[in-house]
Formats: structure tokens, C-alpha cells, sequence
């Protein structure tokens, strides 16, 4: 139990400090936090990106430059022209069916030692990073994957910058992370970390740039009950993590596309504010192929992947041949580690009812049964 000052003398300070060694712990938490209340807190994503590690010149992680995209391999494939089907057609449906055309392109993946995520198998092999702070043994392949492809890298990548507007703007891709049973932000053995779906937008100041603190967010359960998943956790010097359980991260672009993200063995990893108003950290385990690659097919079209440098036929042969997780029955491996960079603040959640309020009368009416 924390022990807590009493500035008041006599009477009165024994009076306060015979009410403060009565307090339960997460009742002293409500005093200091406001967003902790009963033991529950939550919070809503402001920021989400691939866990990209990026040097400012790239030629750390990408010694071999980065990779080219739709138009430069398109001018390689038909130097002279060609019909429209037997030219962009072609190119079209070979990023749909990659597996029906030849792909010869050069594809350059990270070769950097230094990655963002977190050692998932608990092993330290030939293909893994260290950190940046130092941690060995970090699983990361997607990153390898599309680390050196210009569309992902931020500030400027066209789909880091678009992920950033999207997280803000887009209320299909509303995260709400709440965490129950919470007797202290520092340090909680067990704790349930519990992932939503939200259907609100996010409180912003007077300027509409910065996201802030203490709104509320409402819990999207009619449609979205496949994007709820509870976690079991616990808080170590101010840090959640959680144990490793599947999940779908929801995820839409371009307003018109609404999906998800496959990930398998996800655990969070996420530094929580002393004052209980923000949350940072990671999300991170195997994202699978399918999910991820169909995300880009579906929304991502190869006007926009041309900003980038993102050829998706090559991408999806890199996807295949780094996958390090989740065989299926002949054994091939279905996804890819990775690790998700996110950002909260704090938002009481609000739940829709559980049942629907009874009028009281104080007339008897008697309702007759309806008619077939």
C-alpha cells in the first residue's frame, strides 16, 4: 500500500491519515488519475505505423538503394508500347495472380542489423535484429520485407503519410484499448487489456492539430464484435505488456475499403504516462500474408503504389519467401513478423447497454400477446 503525506496537524490530520490507510489501492490511483476510475481506463489510437527502423539516408538498412515500382518496371517490360491488354492489363493481373506471370525484378530488402519489434520465438538466429536500444534477438521480416520500398517509409512515403491522416480522420479505424481490474499504473501483476472497435472521432484542441486527452469514445459492437479481443496482462514499471493471443487489427483506406489486419501471437508492449493521459509503445507478432497483401490489392491501386516505388507482384514473392510463421499443414510458413508503432490518449469508453431501459408506470397495462 502506498504510503501517502498528511500536511494537516491534530485532529484533522489524524483524521486524513486514518482515511488514506483505509484506501484500497486503485481507490488512492482514482485520486491521482483521473481517467482511472473503478479500475478501469482507456484509451484511443491517434497514430499507427509499421515498425520501420530508418537512418536518414536510408543506406544503413537499404545499402543496395530502394526498390522500383510499377512505372519503372512497366518501361523495362514494354519499351516499344503495346496494347492495352497486352500492356497494362497484363501488368494489372499479374499484381492479382502474381503467381500466374513471371517476375525477374531485382527486389532489395533491409540489410541492416538494427530493427523495431520484439523477440517472438524467445531465440536469437541469424535473421533477427538487435533493437535500437539493444535488445537482441527482435523479429521483425515484414520490415525486412518493405523497409526498403519508398511507399512505407515515413514522413514522406505516400502510404506512411496517408496511414497517419487515416488513423485521425477515418472512424472505421477507430482503436479503443481498455485495461480493467487496474490497481496501479507502475506496477500490476495481473490486469485484462481488452481491444475495441469505437465509432466516435477524436477530441482535438482550438488549432485541430493535436489530439488530446479526456474525451470519450463508443464501443462499435453491432457490426464489429470480430475486432474485440481481450488480453490477459500485467504492468511492470510502467509498462503493459500482454501474453500472446490471435487478433484482427482493424484497419480501411480511402474511406471505402474496411478490413483488417491477421495478426497471430500479437502481444502489446506500451509505456503508460504517470498521469494515466497517453500510452506508447507496440503491437507486435505474425501478420499474415494473405491479410496484409490484400489490403494493398484491394485498396492500394498501382497508380498510388507508383508514388512509392511498390511493385506488388515483387513485394509478393519477398512476402513468401522472408514468411517466418504460423505452417500450414505442408508447412509453409503464412506470415511474417512484425511490429506496429502506435500512439494513444486517454478516452473513457463507453458501452452500450446491456439492456434496454424499462419505462415504469404507475398504471397497470395489460399487453395481449400478438396475434399470428
Amino acid at each position: 500500500m502506498k504510503s501517502m503525506k498528511v500536511w494537516s496537524t491534530g485532529a484533522a490530520g489524524a483524521a486524513m491519515l486514518l482515511a488514506s490507510s483505509a484506501m484500497t489501492p486503485s481507490a488512492a490511483e482514482t485520486l491521482n488519475i483521473p481517467g482511472l476510475q473503478n479500475g478501469t481506463i482507456g484509451f484511443v489510437l491517434t497514430s499507427s505505423a509499421w515498425g520501420l527502423y530508418q537512418t536518414p539516408d536510408g543506406k544503413a538498412e537499404c545499402p543496395e538503394g530502394f526498390n522500383e515500382g510499377p512505372r519503372e518496371q512497366f518501361k523495362a517490360l514494354y519499351p516499344n508500347g503495346g496494347t492495352v491488354e497486352g500492356t497494362q492489363l497484363e501488368r494489372e493481373s499479374a499484381a492479382r495472380y502474381p503467381m500466374d506471370k513471371e517476375d525477374n525484378f531485382a527486389y532489395r530488402e533491409v540489410k541492416g542489423a538494427v530493427g523495431i519489434g520484439m523477440n517472438l520465438d524467445g531465440k536469437v538466429g541469424a535473421n533477427d535484429f538487435t533493437s535500437p536500444d539493444g535488445v537482441k534477438g527482435v523479429d521483425n521480416q515484414l520490415y525486412r520485407a518493405i523497409g526498403c520500398t519508398r511507399l512505407f517509409r515515413g514522413p514522406d512515403g505516400t502510404y506512411a503519410h496517408f496511414t497517419e491522416m487515416w488513423v485521425r480522420e477515418m472512424g472505421f479505424n477507430r482503436v479503443l484499448v481498455e485495461l480493467t481490474g487496474v490497481d496501479s499504473l507502475e506496477n500490476d501483476p495481473q490486469v485484462d487489456v481488452t481491444l475495441y472497435r469505437g465509432k466516435d472521432k477524436l477530441i482535438t484542441d482550438a488549432s485541430g492539430a493535436n489530439i488530446i486527452a479526456g474525451g470519450s469514445n463508443r464501443v462499435e459492437d453491432r457490426f464489429s464484435k470480430r475486432f474485440t479481443k481481450t488480453l490477459k496482462g500485467k504492468i511492470e514499471n510502467g509498462v503493459l505488456v500482454t501474453a500472446p493471443a490471435d487478433l484482427d487489427w482493424v484497419w480501411s483506406v480511402f474511406y471505402d475499403h474496411p478490413g483488417y489486419y491477421g495478426i497471430k501471437q500479437a502481444r502489446l508492449q506500451l509505456n503508460l504516462a504517470p498521469a494515466g493521459d497517453r500510452a506508447e509503445g507496440m503491437i507486435a507478432g505474425y501478420t499474415t500474408i494473405d491479410t496484409f497483401y490484400q489490403q494493398l490489392v484491394r485498396a492500394w491501386s498501382t497508380h498510388h503504389s507508383s508514388y512509392g516505388g511498390l511493385s506488388q507482384p515483387s513485394l509478393f514473392r519477398a512476402l513468401h519467401r522472408l514468411a517466418d510463421g504460423i505452417p500450414d499443414e505442408k508447412g509453409a510458413m503464412t506470415a511474417l513478423s512484425s511490429s506496429i508503432q502506435v500512439k494513444f490518449v486517454q478516452s473513457f469508453i463507453e458501452h452500450p447497454d446491456a439492456k434496454v431501459a424499462a419505462v415504469e408506470s404507475t398504471t397497470k397495462t395489460t399487453v395481449e400477446p400478438a396475434r399470428r
